[in-house]
């Protein structure tokens, strides 16, 4: 994950995958954690071939709002 720092820098963030998902258009997101600041975002991983929202790019993060997520992530035991 990029995110823009100080003087306008990329900078890498760590992130936990918390789950994959396949939406009704074909794209499957992934939803992450980052883990410096606990904030949740969800990522377009691919394009599904038939989707014809503009805002599903891949490599683009969904607005949270737009997304009703529930996480698939199976937890260690």
């Amino acid at each position: 994950m990029l995110s823009v720092g100080v003087g306008g820098l990329a900078m890498m963030s760590l992130v936990r995958l918390l789950g994959f998902r396949t939406l009704g258009c074909g794209c499957v997101t992934g939803h992450y954690r980052e883990v410096a600041t606990n904030r949740e975002v969800t990522y377009v991983e691919e394009k599904g071939s038939s989707c014809e929202y503009n805002g599903h790019r891949r490599n683009h993060t969904l607005a949270s709002a737009r997304v009703d997520f529930v996480s698939i992530a199976a937890r260690a035991s």
